[in-house]
């Protein structure tokens, strides 16, 4: 079995993030790159960003559920999880949108608040192609940090950190090759740069969440907590098992 080390493990609790010895195999790769086109086709809009690729197409999952990569979110998240959502960062050449610097719990109605995301490098990923970039240890204080609201039509997001919540000279980039992925904390704050150059910078994004959480589909009609994002995306989100049980009892899973 293919796991974490403890320095790996021991990384991620430090840093917030780790890479691990992984790589998706390229056969798959060409076959996700077949299948974003297909999608692209039918939904042009989604040419930077889907946030929600599972909604429509559902056969995204065969890559959440590599044995692999749940092995590595058990060691994290523990034996009980479930995938509650997988992104496509398409971020094109020449004018591949920014993302704004944020927490990912920021948008997400989840309680406890607990989410481990792998993200999935389908291009190489560095500097000049607007590589994701973390800042170390911003995930130990366990709490949301102020984000203002930032209606850029040139972000994937629009909510952004409020620049007195970090330094960005702390920031590091992370530079992966095609297949590589990495894991992040649900409050490690992180963004990335447009992408002006002529490579694109495509990656899957996999959320899991332990079932001692609850993916809260009620939550977004409280207006002072979703009013100011696009919540309506939440309403009929599926929460797809992956390993063990519903600790809570409150999440309704779709089991595959």
């Amino acid at each position: 079995m293919i796991l974490l080390s403890k320095l790996q493990l021991k990384q991620y609790e430090n840093d917030g993030y780790v890479i691990p010895d992984f790589n998706m195999p390229e056969v798959l790769l060409k076959k996700i790159e077949k299948r974003h086109d297909k999608l692209l086709k039918k939904y042009p809009q989604f040419k930077n960003y889907c946030p929600a690729i599972l909604h429509y197409d559902e056969s995204f999952l065969e890559f959440c559920k590599n044995e692999i990569i749940l092995n590595y979110v058990e060691q994290i998240l523990g034996s009980d999880f479930a995938l509650w959502n997988s992104s496509f960062f398409a971020k094109p050449a020449i004018n591949g949108h920014a993302t704004p610097w944020h927490q990912d719990g920021q948008y997400w109605p989840i309680r406890p608040l607990a989410t481990c995301t792998v993200w999935l490098a389908i291009d190489d990923a560095n500097e000049e192609n607007g590589c994701l970039r973390f800042i170390k240890g911003s995930h130990k204080e366990k709490k949301l940090k102020n984000h203002n609201i930032n209606s850029n039509k040139n972000l994937t997001l629009n909510q952004e950190l409020d620049e007195s919540e970090y330094n960005e000279k702390d920031a590091i980039n992370l530079i992966l090759k095609r297949g590589q992925i990495s894991l992040h904390d649900v409050y490690l704050v992180h963004g990335s740069e447009a992408n002006n150059s002529s490579m694109a910078r495509r990656a899957i994004t996999m959320r899991f969440m332990p079932t001692s959480s609850v993916f809260d589909h009620q939550m977004v009609k409280d207006k002072n907590l979703f009013s100011k994002l696009n919540a309506s995306k939440y309403k009929d989100r599926k929460i797809y098992h992956m390993r063990g049980r519903d600790i809570s009892g409150k999440n309704k899973l779709t089991y595959i």
